[in-house]
């Protein structure tokens, strides 16, 4: 666990911050091992959040060990149901949403941090009680595995998948803005989604539109519609133009 959790942390050393952080992830999508990578990412992503939250470095060291192994439970799926390119069938999905009970039984008898088997079980569960596999409601779900639900939808939802493209991070952001709060604790939720809006200043984007430019400030109250400098120099602000939107991240 030690050498794990070592070999993670080496990689915020090498990069100083949030940004590079995250140039660095978008850079991993090319690891062919799509669980390694999802993990990993997790992982990093999972600790960012409980920096923003002010843990110390104990409680960061858990977070990221629970983001590493997550999705322990999913080397006891099949691989042509974890790799399948097209739709899961009933029977397929039902498999796929053991894996937090099968991974909790692979580490409970493990000597670590018992807030890491509680990420490994729960880190499917949700707020408003539609999560798997007990189906918990509100507090009933650990902090640890809130933040590490976060982490893990992020990640999933803007990576590449066997079965379908990645999503824009805007896009999920607007997600998150829409459903966060009923499903998410929104102390986590709300830190989250404002911080990792900013991570995006200074990227370039393409437009819905086709145009290209530049995000310079991030509109707190709509975090989905930032300022964009255009190659021309001009702004847009596209909170006042809904009929546009930031389709990618290049």
């Amino acid at each position: 666990m030690d050498h794990l959790l070592e070999q993670t942390l080496c990689l915020f050393q090498k990069n100083s911050t949030t940004i590079s952080m995250f140039d660095m992830l978008h850079n991993m999508r090319r690891i062919n091992d799509s669980t390694y990578a999802h993990s990993l990412n997790v992982a990093i992503i999972g600790r960012m959040i409980g920096m923003w939250t002010d843990l110390d470095k104990k409680d960061l060291d858990v977070l990221t060990l629970g983001g590493l192994l997550h999705d322990t439970g999913k080397c006891m799926i099949a691989n042509e149901i974890i790799n399948k390119p097209g739709a899961l069938t009933d029977a397929e999905y039902a498999e796929i949403k053991k894996h937090p009970r099968y991974g909790y039984e692979i580490v409970k008898d493990l000597k670590i941090d018992p807030r890491v088997k509680k990420i490994v079980l729960n880190h499917h569960e949700r707020c408003d009680g539609t999560g798997y596999p007990i189906g918990l409601y509100g507090d009933d779900i650990d902090d640890f595995s809130d933040i590490i639900s976060i982490a893990d939808v992020y990640d999933a939802m803007t990576a590449d998948r066997c079965y379908r493209s990645g999503m824009c991070p805007f896009e999920v952001i607007a997600t998150f803005e829409k459903e966060g709060l009923e499903k998410y604790k929104p102390q986590y939720i709300l830190t989250f989604l404002e911080h990792i809006a900013n991570t995006y200043i200074n990227n370039d984007v393409l437009l819905s539109n086709g145009q290209t430019g530049k995000i310079v400030l991030i509109n707190k109250q709509h975090l989905t519609r930032p300022v964009i400098q255009m190659s021309d120099n001009k702004f847009v602000n596209l909170e006042t133009q809904p009929e546009l939107y930031v389709q990618a991240i290049i």
